[in-house]
């Protein structure tokens, strides 16, 4: 088994142009020899290039498996920016070919099982790199580094974190949502349960919106809830076994009166079949759709609160709130540079090959906020 990842080529494959695509393109091709914009025709991929202004600076190709698989050589880069089920195929042919995956999106079974194969081949596999998950778990791992330094890993200590994000309308609306993903994949995730620390114990929810109560950032409230299963992140996170979790949630965070007025979207959730549920989604997609004149509002916020058995303690907290303009969302912003500072390290060969996360460690997680921050990202660290 390799212990260096396959030196890279220089070539980046970025796999799809949808909403989460923005300025992370331009920022790969910047730094890479070569860029292919892969899309469902060449046509949709050049007028894609053209809408970033980067015609002439990537290549548009029509996107079908084995045309890809076909174009791959050893050390090359492939970036997919579909939908999370699509990710096993690319990574076999990366592994086929020696090639390098980078996702944002959580790490599947599906993408796990080929992880050995892809450490032998040399290559690098790099997922939960964007906006969640990606920059909260930076800042996770940034709060609990300054936390140990300050109460120790042997110090008996409770804690408390809340890692909460949502896209938001920039301008409030009745429907207190603005898509920024495909509505299938927002109900989807409404469907499955939601597991997290709660008062010392873990809790369980089968609707996570059932769990949804407002939350205070800055004198503005808000609505969160509970999001998919916090517990594993528990040992990712890296907390020390000395400190007892009190409070442990990644959730979703919504606008005032979202739950509101979403009762008639979740009585249909409670009784309807996937049938119903799928065309419910085709329902949200034309009443809500999103145009070029609406403004997007992404707001992170991940805090961190340790008490000592001895009367030490120590808190902190990272907030990020951007709007979107009119040449780029706030989501796209936040997922594609993201995701483009860590194709940039594949190139520079500072992950080794195998499974990486975009917050593996501290070290990385403050330099890589460092750079997002030099490249323009904007967000604040409180403590006290």
């Amino acid at each position: 088994m390799t212990s260096e990842a396959t030196a890279a080529s220089g070539t980046v494959h970025w796999i799809g142009a949808g909403l989460s695509t923005g300025s992370g393109l331009a920022a790969v091709c910047d730094v890479a020899d070569r860029v292919h914009l892969w899309h469902r025709t060449e046509e949709r991929a050049a007028r894609s290039l053209e809408a970033l202004g980067l015609t002439g600076r990537a290549d548009p190709r029509a996107h079908t498996l084995p045309a890809l698989t076909a174009a791959l050589a050893p050390g090359d880069v492939v970036v997919s920016m579909l939908p999370a089920p699509e990710h096993a195929p690319l990574l076999a042919a990366c592994v086929g070919s020696g090639a390098h995956f980078a996702c944002s999106s959580y790490v599947s079974d599906a993408v796990l099982e080929q992880v050995p194969a892809a450490t032998a081949a040399g290559a690098v596999v790099l997922t939960e790199c964007g906006l969640d998950p990606g920059i909260d778990h930076l800042f996770a791992h940034s709060l609990i580094a300054r936390a140990r330094r300050e109460i120790g890993d042997d110090a008996a200590a409770s804690y408390r974190l809340t890692s909460y994000c949502g896209g938001i309308p920039a301008v409030p609306n009745d429907f207190r949502y603005r898509f920024s993903w495909a509505p299938a994949g927002v109900l989807g995730a409404l469907r499955s349960p939601a597991r997290y620390i709660e008062d010392g114990a873990r809790t369980t929810v089968a609707r996570p919106w059932e769990a949804t109560r407002p939350h205070v950032v800055d004198g503005e409230t808000f609505e969160v809830y509970p999001n998919r299963d916090s517990v594993p992140f528990l040992r990712q996170y890296g907390l020390p076994d000395a400190w007892t979790p009190e409070t442990f949630v990644r959730g979703t965070l919504r606008l005032d009166g979202w739950l509101r007025a979403w009762d008639a979207v979740f009585a249909e959730l409670k009784a309807g079949d996937d049938e119903r549920i799928g065309a419910l989604a085709r329902h949200l997609a034309a009443a809500h759709p999103t145009t070029d004149t609406d403004r997007d509002r992404v707001v992170l916020v991940v805090s961190l609160e340790v008490r000592g058995e001895a009367g030490a303690g120590w808190s902190g907290r990272y907030l990020l709130d951007l709007e979107g303009t009119a040449d780029e969302s706030a989501m796209a912003r936040c997922v594609s540079r993201t995701l483009a500072l860590g194709v940039r390290h594949i190139l520079d060969g500072s992950l080794p090959p195998g499974l990486c996360r975009a917050a593996g460690t501290a070290p990385r997680s403050e330099q890589w906020l460092d750079e997002l921050a030099r490249d323009g990202m904007e967000f604040g660290l409180r403590t006290g």
